[in-house]
């Protein structure tokens, strides 16, 4: 897998990685939408923002939680239908290697 997206920060500043980790925790948290569910959503709005690295990662950590390679294609069509074609660029170019 590659080097997380972060890494280098966590090597800069580990006290605002610490930070961002504890959020992180509270965010993904399994809650009233699963944290599947919040996976996709990131991901979708990593795809819009031209987040290649956010997308690869989020794609790996949604997989890991079960998502179908179906639920991550239908996720990136409707970031499609909002954001615009930028967002598919990002997600193909990000998702090459784990999407076979």
């Amino acid at each position: 897998m590659a080097e997380h997206p972060l890494a280098t920060l966590e090597r800069l500043d580990p006290e605002l990685m610490k930070h961002l980790n504890d959020v992180n925790k509270l965010i993904y948290a399994p809650g009233v939408l699963p944290k599947k569910f919040k996976l996709l959503i990131a991901m979708a709005f990593d795809a819009a923002h031209g987040a290649q690295g956010g997308v690869r990662s989020l794609a790996d950590a949604v997989m890991r939680e079960g998502a179908t390679k179906e639920e991550v294609a239908e996720t990136l069509r409707v970031a499609y239908h909002l954001t615009g074609v930028g967002t598919l660029y990002t997600a193909s170019l990000a998702l090459k290697d784990l999407i076979r």
